[in-house]
């Protein structure tokens, strides 16, 4: 397979299945942003953290390019068979979510993106997750597959927050607060 073709110099690419479409379409939007997203979840899985999380987020990876594999094909009327996620998958990452959570102190305010690189990761991350998320509700037509990798991104965004938390928890630093009208 050869890395450039050339077919999308004037603008357009071709989804799964062979349709063209603009490269501003919605869905090249949401499969872009959800590969921006995926190189994010990268760039924290080869920090130094510990191995669980590291394997869990490959997992959220492979997961990712399934999503991206959806929001590529051309619903309703693709030949491609694409897998798409499941609701297993959304209830994976809600149980690693209680039990993580549960290790944690209560939550009783915003908190101030930061920490260390690790962690500011873990937040840019969640906001691309985000950005991926409102990409996907873009889609007109949107079809079941593409709305379960909506609700799995909904899903991942807490997960996201929450491991930002328990890396603050694991490196001993002191989570930073926002409260209203302070600015300080």
């Amino acid at each position: 397979m050869k890395i450039y073709t050339g077919t999308g110099d004037q603008g357009e690419t071709s989804l799964a299945g062979g349709a063209r479409v603009p490269k501003n379409d919605v869905r090249i939007e949401a499969y872009g942003s959800v590969d921006e997203l995926n190189s994010y979840i990268g760039l924290i899985r080869v920090q130094k953290i510990n191995n669980d999380d590291k394997a869990f987020l490959e997992w959220i990876q492979r997961c990712l390019m399934t999503a991206a594999a959806v929001f590529a094909s051309d619903y309703p009327n693709s030949k491609a068979i694409v897998a798409g996620l499941e609701e297993k998958d959304i209830n994976r990452i809600e149980d690693k979510i209680d039990s993580i959570d549960k290790n944690l102190e209560a939550l009783s305010s915003f908190i101030i993106p930061g920490g260390n690189t690790i962690i500011s990761y873990c937040h840019i991350a969640r906001c691309v997750c985000r950005k991926a998320e409102r990409k996907v509700f873009a889609i007109d037509n949107i079809g079941m597959k593409s709305r379960v990798c909506a609700k799995y991104l909904n899903r991942l965004s807490d997960y996201l927050f929450v491991l930002s938390r328990k890396l603050t928890k694991d490196f001993k630093i002191i989570e930073i607060y926002w409260k209203p009208g302070s600015k300080k």
